[in-house]
């Protein structure tokens, strides 16, 4: 099984809210995910991107591959921690 870590899309139509979740690839977009490591909110500010850093690098080390969009939003958090 491969493991991704993707976005999840919740919320309410033209209000979008993600969850950041480890999830098998073959898996539909809001599938069932193995394990919910964060959320983002695009709308807000600041402090868009909340996530737990420890599972993050746990998936990473394990196999697991960001997705563009998750790593680029990892990347840009980087320097606030």
């Amino acid at each position: 099984m491969s493991v991704r870590i993707r976005l999840q899309r919740i919320g309410r139509p033209k209000r979008a809210y993600y969850r950041v979740v480890a999830i098998d690839q073959r898996a539909k977009r809001n599938g069932e995910p193995i394990e919910i490591l964060g959320q983002y909110d695009p709308a807000l500010p600041e402090n868009k991107l909340s996530v737990k850093m420890e599972r993050i690098n746990y998936w990473i080390n394990t196999g697991a591959k960001p997705s563009d969009t998750v790593a680029s939003l990892l990347k840009k958090q980087q320097p606030a921690e």
